[in-house]
């Protein structure tokens, strides 16, 4: 039985809901501990680019962040985290959630996305390594999992170290 699943912007009824997927995805607290920190961070949360992913009943069953970071002195936007509730894996929740999150960004004016994550999910997308335009990080990631996405081909993608939001630690 295949689901349809219904996008938006999280509200703030959502936010409990959030946490519990993200722990149930992850298995620890510092996914959902990132999500809230991200989420008082003022430089780095952007309202709007916050999605869940709800089934018919409207059960939230997916999740998906965007938050502000900067590949050199560029504004630019972070994919993390992006979770799925273990049962609900694999049932197109999270390819959902993630496309009406980038159709959102760039609906909203924004050019660029990075991703740090599975190198064999996110080119589903159109994230391609980001080390092939110049982008980086100052910690050692394998280079086939740092992505990069232009959400706008009038805006390529810069080069540059990607500096995250505080809450990352990165």
């Amino acid at each position: 039985m295949s689901t349809t699943w219904t996008t938006r912007a999280e509200t703030r009824a959502d936010i409990p809901a959030i946490r519990d997927i993200n722990l149930a995805a992850f298995g620890t607290e510092a996914e959902a501990d990132l999500v809230d920190a991200l989420r008082a961070d003022a430089d780095a949360w952007i309202d709007g680019l916050s999605l869940v992913a709800a089934d018919g009943n409207g059960a939230i069953a997916g999740h998906a962040l965007l938050t502000r970071c900067h590949i050199g002195d560029t504004p630019a936007l972070c994919l993390a985290p992006c979770a799925v509730r273990p049962g609900q894996q694999r049932s197109g929740a999270g390819s959902a959630v993630i496309r009406a999150a980038l159709k959102a960004a760039k609906d909203t004016g924004e050019h660029h996305v990075v991703v740090l994550g599975h190198p064999a999910y996110y080119p589903r997308f159109g994230f391609t390594r980001a080390g092939v335009h110049g982008i980086g990080l100052s910690i050692d990631v394998p280079d086939e999992a740092l992505m990069a996405l232009t959400l706008d081909a009038g805006h390529p993608l810069p080069g540059g170290t990607v500096r995250y939001a505080a809450p990352f630690g990165i």
